[in-house]
């Protein structure tokens, strides 16, 4: 691989289950074995679109600061972030 391409070896993957916004840190393309990283109450993620961008940056910093202690490799996260894959989406739990 050249230096200039990257590898996805994991994302955040943000659900909404019940009344939470669960963040997981996932493979690519599934959710078996994800780790649990967070939550917030989805009233609050619902009611403030800044508080609800704010907790997602914060779950990609958390598993940026584990993926670059373990690599010396600071991750970089797609912009805009991706839609999960139609599979994976969870509704209204």
């Amino acid at each position: 691989m050249s230096s200039n391409e990257t590898q996805q070896v994991g994302r955040v993957a943000f659900r909404r289950e019940g009344k939470l916004y669960n963040a997981y840190y996932a493979l690519p393309g599934t959710m078996a074995g994800a780790q649990f990283l967070g939550s917030i109450a989805m009233s609050i993620v619902e009611s403030d679109p800044e508080i609800h961008q704010s907790f997602m940056a914060l779950m990609r910093q958390v598993v940026g600061n584990i993926l670059e202690a373990q690599t010396g490799v600071r991750p970089e996260w797609p912009t805009p972030p991706q839609p999960a894959p139609e599979h994976e989406r969870s509704g209204h739990g």
